[in-house]
């Protein structure tokens, strides 16, 4: 199996409860093997179960972070793309209480196509990019949809090699499928051109 990211090779790296994980020998992200992945069926079932409830405290504190850097980058004139909003889209909710215009895509719960024909002043993926099954293909989406200075926010949990992968709560949801080190993020920058890349605790930036 090919890294699902940039198209290396890759090592054997863990089984888990009967899943088997590999690792890019160039970006060195983990990836679930493509033969663990859940069918479309399944997959829809599971993401209902999240609870993203927009009146959720708790869940609008975790977005918090992505809330508050996009308020601070952009004035409430420019307009947003939730890109992955699943069943609860917290972030936009709590931006549009501050008069931002947000658009929402999600291949299971908002499929709208017209969406992703604009281009917009960010877009933000929050939990989302540890999904994707072809993540080389969504960030050169996400690139086309992006204007001239502006910027992608992504909250994941990055995996290196002080985390003990056995005991790592974040790889037991069967939807995650691929988990990011720095070196992953620094090739998405390079491959797609990005002006600027900032990993922060909570939070991932892209800049056009």
């Amino acid at each position: 199996m090919l890294c699902s990211l940039c198209n290396a090779g890759t090592r054997k790296f863990e089984i888990f409860q009967k899943r088997e994980f590999l690792q890019c020998t160039n970006c060195k992200a983990i990836l679930l093997h493509f033969k663990n992945y859940l069918s479309p069926e399944t997959e829809k079932a599971r993401y209902k179960l999240h609870e993203n409830d927009v009146e959720d405290e708790g869940y609008i504190r975790f977005v918090q972070p992505l809330v508050e850097r996009i308020i601070q980058d952009f004035p409430n004139t420019s307009r947003g793309l939730d890109f992955g909003c699943g069943t609860g889209p917290v972030a936009t909710t709590e931006l549009k209480k501050q008069g931002f215009e947000i658009s929402l895509y999600d291949p299971y719960f908002m499929p709208d196509p017209q969406v992703l024909k604009s281009k917009y002043d960010f877009i933000f993926c929050s939990e989302v990019m540890e999904h994707f099954h072809k993540p080389a293909s969504e960030f050169a989406l996400l690139k086309s949809l992006l204007k001239d200075q502006g910027k992608i926010y992504c909250k994941t949990s990055l995996w290196n090699e002080n985390i003990d992968f056995e005991t790592w709560y974040y790889k037991n949801d069967p939807t995650h499928v691929i988990f990011y080190h720095s070196e992953s993020l620094h090739w998405i920058k390079e491959k797609f051109r990005f002006r600027k890349l900032e990993i922060l605790p909570n939070l991932i930036v892209f800049e056009n």
